[in-house]
């Protein structure tokens, strides 16, 4: 059970129904989920979480569109972020692989590894993780990388300590050890 309740549309000031409205139209995919309708109880909170996105864009430009969302999802795992976790396994299925199955090169594994070593050992990263990131990146995309890092926990740390709800969009793609259509989401 939430330990916030997502705020209904007709409870949204005009402020906050325009960001919810400008956010969907500026992303055409986006909806306004459980997570966000949270993060609507503030707004300056949700326009700074929504700043994601771009920084997500940047992501994707450096490694490409697969190795993003597998890099996010790492970090989501990492920690231990239902909501998250679920949101990019459904991005993973529906481009036709299986999150327990993913095949990656040696370079994106290391990267996979490098953002869920981050969620999981809040950020202190030994050498011999880090060394390979930086052979490959340049330092502002390491910025990039790290900055995103920093955003994707910080989304998952949200989520996690208000209970947010799984939206009900994502049921079909929770890991099959959850029931299905299950009555608290947050596990």
């Amino acid at each position: 059970m939430p330990r916030i309740t997502p705020l209904h549309k007709n409870e949204a000031t005009a402020d906050v129904q325009a960001a919810f409205d400008a956010h969907v139209a500026d992303h055409a995919a986006s909806r306004i989920t459980n997570m966000k309708a949270t993060l609507g109880r503030s707004l300056l909170s949700f326009q700074i979480y929504m700043q994601w996105y771009p920084l997500y864009e940047e992501v994707k430009a450096i490694v490409g569109n697969r190795l993003a969302y597998l890099y996010a999802h790492a970090i989501s795992e990492g920690s231990d972020c239902p909501v998250c976790t679920t949101f990019f396994r459904r991005i993973i299925i529906d481009n036709g692989e299986r999150p327990e199955d993913v095949q990656l090169t040696e370079n994106e594994q290391q990267l996979v590894t490098f953002g869920s070593t981050i969620a999981q050992r809040k950020g202190e990263i030994p050498d011999e993780l880090y060394a390979p990131i930086a052979d490959r990146f340049t330092d502002q995309q390491i910025v990039v990388l790290v900055a995103f890092a920093g955003q994707m926990i910080a989304t998952n740390v949200f989520n996690n300590v208000l209970n947010v709800d799984v939206d009900e969009y994502l049921y079909p793609y929770l890991p099959l050890t959850q029931p299905e259509n299950p009555t608290n989401t947050h596990v």
